[in-house]
């Protein structure tokens, strides 16, 4: 069976990835370690942003360009679509009253993967470029894209929940079957360092 598989990557990150060894993940062998023999991975659409530098951490965006850089070397069939982050300035009443009425905070909030991720899924549906679509999210704004693909366009749909938390309701009404990305899978599916015929290692 033709399977394309859509990476929300900051919904697998932070649902599944952050907080373990595991960050320097084969998205392929991810989903062939959890999906049964009969799929072909024929298609990955991966939708991220770029980071940018913080003061506590200024190297993430080189460890990022590095990562990206390893998947398509490895992952020739992977398409990385970018969405963009928006820095956002808010004021919130603190828990600890010591530090004033209201606290200003930075927050960078990453946009575009959820609409990038549902109109590959829904364009590739219609020009019939995978019978079985696979979702990797938990984001409860793919729902209708699913529908579509499911109900309109008569395809397979499967959903891996990157979370620790409970699977939305929304996306499951909308496949066929699911699966919970644990940590043994994580730890199953990790890229070659080097990757072969390159000199691109995991960063530390």
């Amino acid at each position: 069976m033709r399977t394309a598989i859509y990476i929300d990557g900051f919904n697998l990150y932070y649902g599944a990835i952050k907080g373990t060894p595991y960050k320097w993940l084969d998205l392929r062998l991810l989903c062939e370690n959890i999906l049964k023999p009969h799929h072909k991975i024929v298609s990955i659409v991966y939708c991220t942003a770029k980071m940018r530098s913080t003061p506590t951490d200024p190297d993430a965006p080189a460890r990022q360009a590095t990562y990206l850089k390893a998947l398509r070397t490895h992952i020739p069939e992977i398409n990385i679509v970018y969405g963009h982050f928006l820095k956002k300035e808010q004021r919130y009443r603190p828990v600890d009253s010591r530090l004033g009425p209201w606290v200003d905070v930075v927050r960078m909030e990453e946009k575009g993967s959820d609409v990038n991720l549902a109109v590959h899924l829904v364009n590739d549906a219609r020009t019939d470029g995978f019978d079985c679509a696979v979702v990797v999210s938990n984001d409860s704004d793919l729902a209708e894209a699913m529908r579509i693909v499911k109900d309109e366009c008569g395809k397979q749909v499967g959903l891996f929940t990157p979370t620790r938390l409970r699977t939305s309701k929304h996306l499951t009404r909308h496949s066929h079957f699911q699966r919970t990305i644990r940590k043994g899978n994580l730890a199953r599916s990790q890229l070659p360092s080097p990757i072969p015929g390159t000199q691109i290692t995991r960063p530390q």
